[in-house]
């Protein structure tokens, strides 16, 4: 395992009690018009969750991954997060291109982030992990630490060649549970934060991977804090409570990997 790894895993179970009972709360990047509302929650309620990072538009007109954020990602970096890549452009997977041989090689992918215009385009496998790896190497330059061998692939939309694919450049996919879609891209209109949360609240038990993110373009009633707050205290009632993906039965052996 990385030292660092084993320096921060130390240091936030030094802090917390031990629960048998943990949910594992992600977040993809977004605006990140409420990522700092968003720490500050995770802050009061000691949590370590995991972050999917993708280059997205902000609300201030950068990207999530430029040069103003990164003191912002260093700082979770200090509190014992996880981190994993959500593809550079944010490519959202349409369907495999297999070659005359029938053998995938390329796929069609949408680039779509935020308030930026869709670009459908193809990518061959090198260039999706080459999308992959980017992510790590901005997120290095940033804290100076490696990116974690997760990813979350966009939309969740995969296939078993891309996943291959990824597998081939040393990622793992993670999705998230059924109970785990925590609904905040979902039009606020049809689906306001109290039904959320009592659906949340309803549904979640322990071992699930939640899905939110960080600033949502067209949501009109923001999901976070509104939602989060009462759903981690909620949460937290029942007896859980929120670990990063190190932790996770399923991901723990690629961290222990040199």
């Amino acid at each position: 395992m990385k030292a660092w790894i084993w320096l921060l895993a130390a240091s936030a179970a030094a802090a917390q009690p031990a629960c048998d009972k943990p949910v594992y709360l992600t977040f993809d990047t977004g605006h990140m018009g409420v990522a700092p509302l968003i720490a500050e929650t995770l802050k009061r309620h000691n949590a370590r969750v995991t972050f999917f990072m993708a280059s997205e538009p902000t609300k201030t007109g950068g990207t999530t991954l430029d040069d103003t954020w990164a003191p912002w990602w260093r700082e979770r970096v200090a509190e014992g997060h996880d981190f994993g890549s959500h593809t550079w452009d944010h490519d959202v997977f349409l369907e495999d291109l297999p070659d005359a041989d029938g053998k995938v090689t390329r796929f069609k992918v949408r680039t779509q982030a935020g308030v930026s215009p869709a670009v459908v385009r193809e990518l061959t496998a090198e260039q999706y992990c080459s999308n992959l790896k980017k992510v790590g190497e901005r997120f290095t330059a940033m804290t100076g630490k490696p990116l974690s061998p997760l990813f979350r692939a966009p939309a969740g939309r995969t296939s078993a060649a891309l996943l291959s694919a990824a597998k081939s450049c040393g990622f793992t996919h993670v999705g998230w549970s059924r109970a785990g879609f925590l609904g905040d891209e979902l039009p606020s209109q049809a689906h306001p934060n109290s039904a959320l949360l009592e659906k949340a609240l309803r549904d979640i038990k322990p071992g699930d991977i939640l899905l939110a993110h960080l600033g949502i373009w067209e949501r009109q009633d923001p999901w976070a804090p509104a939602v989060l707050e009462p759903l981690m205290t909620g949460l937290e009632q029942r007896g859980l409570c929120f670990a990063p993906l190190r932790e996770h039965p399923r991901f723990a052996p690629l961290f222990s990997k040199p």
